[in-house]
């Protein structure tokens, strides 16, 4: 399995974009969490997290692609398990369906953290003082954060997660990793 210092190397290789570098990071400190939580492999977890949008610069233009190309170069660096993941976070494009904890970890996790990034960006104090109850809040706003699909944020519950637990587990991750994503 990949070192987490060649995978973000990988990551910054291949991922330029100072935002998304920052999703990825925010999707790695969640995917541990849900790990730790759920008495999973918080390594694997986490690099999967980390590197599930290896592919997005590459397949910006062409979403059918995304998840299926980053699983084809990540081949022989992670194991089966992990590259489904990746395979079915996009799964609304792919056709690749999740099916396993890890697939639905991975959509769920990394599709809160836009709700949770968005949520701190407007917030005074940002992650400091952030619950699951305000951001039950922003989820139910549909202008708020548009594009953050809630269906995939309510997978947690393929988990055994309720959502309030869900989020107290994903904020107190971000929070976590706040310096390293403009957050702080």
């Amino acid at each position: 399995m990949i070192s987490r210092d060649d995978a973000f190397a990988l990551l910054v290789k291949h991922v330029p974009e100072p935002a998304l570098q920052a999703h990825c990071l925010e999707s790695e400190a969640v995917l541990r969490a849900l790990a730790a939580h759920l008495g999973q492999n918080r390594d694997l977890w986490a690099l999967t997290g980390l590197l599930h949008d290896l592919d997005y610069a590459s397949t910006k233009d062409n979403p059918g692609r995304h998840g299926l190309d980053a699983a084809e170069m990540l081949e022989g660096s992670l194991p089966v398990d992990a590259l489904d993941a990746i395979r079915a976070h996009n799964f609304e494009h792919t056709g690749f369906a999740p099916s396993t904890p890890l697939d639905f970890a991975l959509r769920c996790g990394e599709t809160v953290t836009g709700l949770i990034h968005a949520g701190a960006l407007v917030r005074p104090t940002r992650l400091d003082g952030m619950d699951a109850k305000s951001l039950k809040k922003k989820m139910k706003d549909k202008a708020f954060a548009a594009s953050v699909n809630r269906e995939t944020i309510g997978e947690c519950q393929k988990l055994g997660l309720e959502q309030a637990e869900f989020f107290t587990l994903a904020i107190a991750a971000v929070a976590g990793v706040a310096g390293q994503v403009g957050l702080a």
